[in-house]
């Protein structure tokens, strides 16, 4: 049982990933490039800055290693944010952004 568990979360990660993936390949224009990036953005730091008042939750990513993958994932957040995500728990909508 627990196999089963750990491939069905294996896979969910890598569909998440390849969908992100798909989003930034926009702008970039290597798929391996992309996959590199998104793997980059999941271990780099980010602050949570909730808005009780405005039932916001802003992930603000801290900057990546060179400016072009700065504008990448800039845009990609852009995108992440205009599709009017919510937490689960909470249901504050989540805003995207870099540092």
């Amino acid at each position: 049982m627990a196999k089963i568990l750990t491939d069905t979360v294996k896979m969910i990660a890598y569909r998440s990933e390849t969908a992100l993936v798909g989003l930034l390949r926009k702008h970039l224009k290597k798929e391996e490039e992309a996959r590199a990036l998104v793997r980059e953005l999941f271990v780099s730091a980010a602050d949570l800055l909730p808005n009780e008042k405005e039932n916001t939750l802003t992930v603000r990513v801290h900057r990546m290693a060179s400016p072009a993958h700065d504008k990448a994932i800039s845009a990609l957040l852009s995108d992440l944010t205009k599709s009017a995500f919510f937490h689960p728990q909470t249901g504050a909508q989540l805003i995207y952004e870099l540092a």
